[in-house]
């Protein structure tokens, strides 16, 4: 089929002149500004050069809504997912339609300029339900409009002076422009374009070695360099692997650029943005593999998305689309043949073998065997550099539970072992030494008690980072917080949480301050455990009531479960 593209195939460029942004930089002086998070980042970077093409800004309401009822924009043109600026109730305060406020990154470092046409309320539940057809906030994508979002969007005419700041592969990080210009160049007619969240293991090695040779076309590969699937390995460890393995591809046929994708894991919708994308970069094709962008398992253990819909959904407008798709099948090892087919392929009765990218994931960072069959010598050997086996890795000992359960004694115990040790550095991280040092311009709404957990899983996962313990004691009574800190921190090493049940009763006994006497009679507002909720964790890695248990007791249970996992 043609591979002409559907909109004449020019690239937007939201990127002005020098004498304008000149003019921008003096002008923003006086403008109200909107400090960027990382997904609007990415968002940001793709519309300004080109990789959201059609698109001029971040939606109006018209698109928008189309998009959520229709996957197309207002005129038509098929578009899958809202790219929309999302604000807050206070950022919402400095916004005036008509006039302009300037884009900055967490930096301070002026962006872009948007002229105000369009703001709106967001119906939160109705964009996850049409876009992610669920509400389950086990989807990554449901979490962020659920909770993270701002409570409208904005947007207008977008002058843009400067493309977000990388300073990591910058040889790596071209505009769709400059990938077309780089492949004319080399005289690439047929391009076939992977994007990918993991690395390259032989499974996927082989996927797009068949695709090149069924589609006699030459491989751009598109890694997410923006924000993948929570507890994807960073881009960093990912890229290494990349370089490991591109001798194994034919001479002058492969070409890695990073791709500044926040991607939304939505499964069939998400299929089609790449394909938009990859077209945008000059691919010709596109692979659509198996769960394509699926975030996997919802919080009841069934799929968010059947395995091949995201291939059907994706060939169904593939005219539209102006890039063929190449759909395959999950791909498996026939251990009797000693190579890799389509599971679809198959003959019924032949042994396989399957290890998914999750799978292999686990593995490293359990420190566990990957088998040869699954993944190359060089991969294995990067990720077990930047993941060593437990023993080797840092960790964050999280205890949480109420006031008077024994945290901050526990805690202490487990920081002399750990010092006796001297096997890694250690850092105490109770509840009260942060609100000390770290925090004692909080208050204790609910606000500010969900800060001051960040603060304390930041300075955690650093420490995690850089192959330490920290062991953290504060009471964290919310299950949302505790669960983002989790985040934070697995990407870098172990979390374990030790949720200290000890009854309500057992640790008003205990209180020698008479805290909860002074809650209880009305004194003290928003005493956890009295007239503030507290929500036990549903699988914390180690539960203790310290009701019959000795502070040395009870570390010991933690200090088990640690030589059972490998840690110590």
């Amino acid at each position: 089929m043609s591979t002409i593209l559907p909109y004449g195939g020019k690239l937007t460029n939201l990127l002005v002149n020098e004498q304008r942004a000149k003019e921008i930089k003096k002008m923003a002086t006086d403008l109200p500004d909107l400090v960027l998070n990382e997904r609007q980042l990415c968002d940001l970077e793709l519309l300004a050069s080109g990789g959201f093409s059609p698109l001029h800004s971040f939606m109006n309401r018209d698109d928008y809504e189309s998009v959520l009822n229709n996957m197309r924009l207002k005129d038509g043109t098929l578009w899958p997912l809202p790219i929309c600026l999302d604000i807050s109730e206070k950022d919402l305060k400095k916004i005036k339609p008509g006039k302009s406020i300037g884009l900055r990154d967490e930096e301070g470092f002026l962006l872009a300029v948007m002229q105000i046409e369009d703001l709106w309320p967001i119906d939160k539940e109705k964009e996850a339900l049409q876009v992610f057809g669920t509400l389950d906030k086990q989807h990554p994508g449901v979490e962020y409009v659920l909770e993270k979002a701002g409570d409208y969007y904005i947007t207008g005419r977008l002058e843009v002076i400067s493309l977000p700041l990388h300073f990591d592969f910058k040889q790596l990080r071209l505009t769709p422009q400059e990938v077309r210009n780089n492949t004319k160049r080399l005289g690439w007619k047929r391009i076939v374009g992977f994007q990918t969240e993991n690395p390259i293991h032989k499974a996927q090695y082989e996927m797009t070695i068949k695709a090149m040779h069924q589609t006699k076309a030459n491989l751009l590969l598109l890694p997410i360099a923006g924000i993948a699937k929570p507890g994807d390995f960073d881009h960093y460890t990912r890229v290494r692997c990349y370089k490991k393995i591109s001798h194994y591809y034919p001479l002058n046929s492969f070409m890695i650029n990073l791709l500044p994708l926040a991607m939304r894991m939505a499964g069939p919708r998400e299929a089609i943005l790449h394909a938009i994308i990859a077209r945008n970069y000059g691919c010709t094709h596109f692979i659509v593999g198996h769960s394509h962008a699926s975030p996997g398992y919802d919080s009841k253990g069934n799929l968010f998305y059947e395995p091949d819909k995201a291939r059907k959904v994706a060939n169904n407008y593939e005219g539209e689309l102006g890039i063929s798709i190449i759909q395959f099948e999950e791909m498996v090892y026939l251990p009797e043949e000693a190579e890799y087919k389509p599971k679809n392929e198959v003959p019924k009765g032949v042994k396989v073998l399957s290890m998914s990218g999750s799978e292999i994931r686990q593995r490293i960072k359990k420190g566990k065997k990957v088998p040869e069959w699954a993944t190359f010598p060089e991969v294995i050997e990067e990720l077990q550099r930047s993941f060593p086996p437990p023993k080797k890795q840092g960790f964050t000992i999280f205890m949480t539970g109420l006031s008077g359960a024994g945290k901050s004694t526990i805690a202490k115990v487990l920081y002399a072992r750990f010092m006796e040790s001297g096997e890694r550095p250690v850092t105490l991280l109770d509840g009260d030494i942060v609100r000390r040092h770290l925090s004692n311009e909080l208050g204790f709404s609910k606000e500010h008690r969900d800060i001051n957990i960040r603060r304390i899983g930041f300075v955690a996962s650093e420490i995690t980072k850089n192959r330490g313990i920290a062991i953290c004691a504060p009471i964290a009574p919310y299950a949302s917080t505790r669960a983002e800190v989790r985040k934070m921190i697995e990407q870098y090493g172990g979390f374990i949480e030790v949720y200290v049940a000890t009854p309500l009763e057992v640790c008003e006994k205990r209180d020698r301050k008479g805290m909860y006497a002074k809650a209880k009679a009305g004194i003290i507002k928003g005493f956890t455990g009295i007239d503030d909720p507290y929500e036990p964790p549903e699988s914390p890695e180690v539960k203790i009531d310290t009701t019959n248990l000795t502070p040395e007791e009870a570390a010991q249970e933690i200090i088990l479960f640690l030589e059972k996992e490998g840690y110590v």
